[in-house]
C-alpha cells in the first residue's frame, strides 16, 4: 500500500515538474506573437501595375493610415531610398501620415516605402510603386 502510495505521489510530482516547465519555458517566438506588427493600410495614390498602368501628378499629396501601436517617433518614409518629409496626424485609433510626391521625380517611376516599429519593438516596412507622369 505504501509503495503505491509513493509510487503515486512521484507520478503526481513529475506531471507538476512537467506541467510547470512547459508552462514557464520562453521562446523567441514568444516575442513575435506578444509583439503585433505595425500594420499599414489606406495608401491613398494608384499604384502603378499592369494593366492599368496608373501615373500620379508630380507634387501629387498622399495619406497612409498606421495602426494605433506604431511609436509614431520610429515611423521612416523614403522616396527611392532617400528620406522624405512627413507629419503625422495622431489619436487613439490610427497614426495618419501625410506627404506629397517631390517634384523631382516627373516623369519618373519611383518606389515609396514606409516602415515603422511597434511599441513594442518589432517592425514592419511597406512600400508602393508609383509612376509620375510628366508636366
Amino acid at each position: 500500500m505504501t509503495t503505491i502510495r509513493t509510487l503515486l505521489k512521484s507520478v503526481c510530482v513529475f506531471a507538476m515538474v512537467a506541467v510547470s516547465t512547459s508552462a514557464i519555458a520562453y521562446t523567441k517566438d514568444d516575442d513575435e506573437k506578444a509583439c503585433k506588427k505595425p500594420q499599414f493600410k489606406d495608401f491613398t495614390l494608384p499604384e502603378y501595375q499592369e494593366p492599368e498602368k496608373h501615373e500620379v501628378a508630380p507634387e501629387s499629396e498622399f495619406t497612409v493610415m498606421l495602426s494605433p501601436w506604431v511609436d509614431p517617433q520610429s515611423i521612416k518614409l523614403s522616396a527611392k531610398s532617400k528620406p522624405l518629409a512627413f507629419s503625422v496626424e495622431s489619436n487613439s485609433s490610427f497614426h495618419r501620415v501625410k506627404s506629397k510626391i517631390p517634384a523631382e521625380y516627373t516623369g519618373k517611376f519611383l518606389r515609396l516605402d514606409i516602415s515603422a516599429k511597434s511599441t513594442l519593438g518589432c517592425g514592419e516596412k511597406d512600400g508602393w510603386l508609383i509612376k509620375v507622369t510628366d508636366k
